[in-house]
């Protein structure tokens, strides 16, 4: 079982027009609404890809109350831990004719610290079960900024590989807790080091505890720097769509890698391959598997010494 972890849970809501006109009025053609955040969305990839997964983190409220029933509906196992407060939403515009998303996120819940501690308690629960657990996303507000950094350490005491993927200051807080692998995208890079050269970068939060970090490029692949050498991976041609939750299919195939022990060339091919897939799909959390399966075979994955 692949643990996902999402902290700052939202129920994702996804608006398709046909152009979006800024500051007038834009029909919309269709409204999406399901149970979202980062780790869920991976969860989502792994249960689509026939990988047993749990999904854990904060909820509560009437947009908690939701996020439960359209797991429910997804056959999705999950074990989160019920807040006070009402958790947050997330609205994606998706305009049809630029091709482009448009977000707008809301801020998180505010977590006591009882609610921390019952979550910590249900996730040391979960970990012997485990044989990877991926910590995604932002941390909601109550939450303490080296978060992930206690919850690596305890997936580390259980022998639990961890996928961390999140940015700035609780990226930075968790990092000396070594987690097994990274995976920022160019604009985190940035955003966390303040380095615009993104292998500078890399090597930065490598310095500072990341043991692997893979770095999303967009259309153009990942970059993998670990500790057996460094490895670019590119998709064969541009895929148009929706880029959402990309990095969260990516981050998929990254844990499964993980948790199988299966050689970087693989991982990384069936990771672009899967983000690839996943932006031709509507909606974060769903990939195009005939895509998917098209592609694993012509990603081009080899080493490099710079970009």
């Amino acid at each position: 079982m692949i643990l996902t972890v999402t902290l700052n849970a939202a129920l994702d809501v996804t608006y398709r027009v046909a152009r979006l006109h800024q500051g007038a009025s834009t029909r919309v053609l269709s409204v999406a609404e399901r149970a979202g955040g980062k780790g869920i969305n991976v969860s989502r990839v792994l249960h689509t890809l026939g990988v047993d997964t749990t999904v854990t983190g904060l909820v509560g409220g009437l947009t908690g109350r939701s996020l439960r029933q359209d797991l429910a509906l997804a056959a999705l196992p999950e074990a989160l831990v019920t807040i006070g407060q009402e958790s947050r939403r997330t609205v994606a515009v998706f305009d049809e004719a630029a091709g482009e998303t448009s977000m707008l996120l809301e801020p998180g819940a505010q977590v006591t610290g009882d609610e921390w501690r019952a979550f910590t308690a249900r996730y040391a629960g979960l970990l012997p079960s485990a044989k990877a657990v991926v910590l995604s996303g932002s941390l909601p507000p109550g939450v303490p900024v080296d978060a992930y950094a206690s919850l690596l350490r305890l997936a580390r005491g259980c022998g639990v590989p961890a996928v961390l993927d999140t940015e700035g200051e609780p990226l930075l807080a968790a990092l000396p807790a070594r987690p097994a692998l990274i995976k920022p995208n160019a604009d985190e890079l940035v955003a966390t080091t303040g380095l615009t050269d993104p292998l500078a970068a890399i090597e930065q939060l490598r310095a500072r505890g990341a043991r692997t970090v893979v770095a999303s490029l967009g259309a153009e692949g990942l970059v993998a720097v670990t500790p057996e050498g460094r490895w670019r991976a590119r998709p064969p041609h541009r895929v148009a769509g929706n880029p959402t939750g990309a990095g969260d299919a990516a981050v998929a195939a990254l844990a499964v890698g993980l948790a199988n022990g299966a050689p970087w060339q693989s991982v990384l091919a069936r990771a672009v391959a899967l983000s690839a897939a996943s932006v031709a799909a509507p909606l974060a959390g769903s990939y195009d598997a005939v895509l998917y399966q098209r592609l694993r075979d012509q990603v081009a994955v080899g080493p490099f010494t710079q970009l």
